[in-house]
């Protein structure tokens, strides 16, 4: 085993990585505090998008069992503004959970989300170094698909997302590199990407509290639970490990969130050096 190392990117005290735990316990905890104003079951190997208001939570379930997504998020007002992967990777983790946040892209830099609860936040780390909810891979495309296959296949989880988000004036060049929602991955000793079986069962949930009007979209993926390889010698279709994923939306009562602010854009003033000359 390697000795633990301290993380590079550290904020000091009232910073965002500083966050008020207390006021997210209690908006897990408080739950006859909550109104559910909607539910939508999105059927195997297809894409959903939906907005969220800034102050409301949302939930991504399993209610038939094991099945992985691909999340993608952006500010409802703003596509530019969207999930930053990497730069979540850096800041929170690679895989995340309670009290993590998904932050936006350069220039806006703030967190789009925080997660308020997680059903498998003891999965942990397992035999192999995997963990859950994954955010360092990215989705399975038809380009990919492709290369590896010589065949086309119009439902990876890009393909997904694309047609979800078109209703919102946006397209694939908007769609970009996701949370993998339930799935367990790692890197192995070749330092290469693996990915296990899903272990979510019916009614496991990821939830997350809306930091800002946020739109989200989500790939119910066509690998399933990924018990089934879907690319190499032993690959196979693997439809019948396919499930659907829920969306459930609820409001707050004020009360619950009294006091509480969107997080503003970075203070930087993005003259990156540069002076004006007459």
């Amino acid at each position: 085993m390697y000795k633990d190392y301290p993380s590079a990117y550290q904020g000091g005290k009232d910073s965002p990585l500083d966050i008020d735990k207390n006021f997210y316990d209690r908006i897990r905890e408080t739950t006859d505090a909550r109104t559910r104003i909607s539910q939508v079951e999105v059927p195997i190997r297809s894409g959903y998008a939906w907005t969220v208001k800034a102050g409301q939570v949302f939930r991504v379930t399993t209610p038939k069992g094991a099945q992985v997504g691909d999340f993608n998020i952006w500010n409802a007002h703003n596509p530019r503004e969207r999930l930053w992967a990497s730069r979540t990777r850096q800041l929170q983790g690679s895989h995340v959970s309670i009290y993590d946040r998904l932050w936006s892209t350069l220039p806006f830099m703030r967190p789009l989300v925080t997660i308020t609860d997680d059903s498998l936040k003891d999965y942990g780390i397992d035999e192999h170094g995997g963990r859950i909810h994954d955010l360092l891979g990215t989705r399975c495309d038809p380009y990919i698909n492709r290369i590896l296959t010589g065949k086309d296949f119009d439902h990876h989880c890009h393909s997904n997302l694309t047609r979800a988000v078109l209703p919102y004036g946006l397209t694939e060049f908007d769609v970009h590199d996701v949370l993998n929602i339930f799935q367990v991955t790692g890197l192995n000793h070749e330092s290469k990407y693996f990915m296990k079986t899903c272990p979510a069962q019916v009614g496991d949930y990821l939830e997350f509290f809306a930091e800002i009007d946020v739109l989200c979209a989500l790939s119910t993926c066509p690998g399933g639970d990924l018990s089934l390889p879907m690319w190499g010698p032993d690959a196979q279709d693997p439809i019948s490990v396919c499930r659907p994923l829920g969306v459930e939306i609820f409001d707050l009562d004020p009360e619950l969130i009294k006091g509480w602010k969107s997080p503003q854009c970075s203070p930087y003033a993005g003259q990156h050096g540069l002076t004006l000359t007459k």
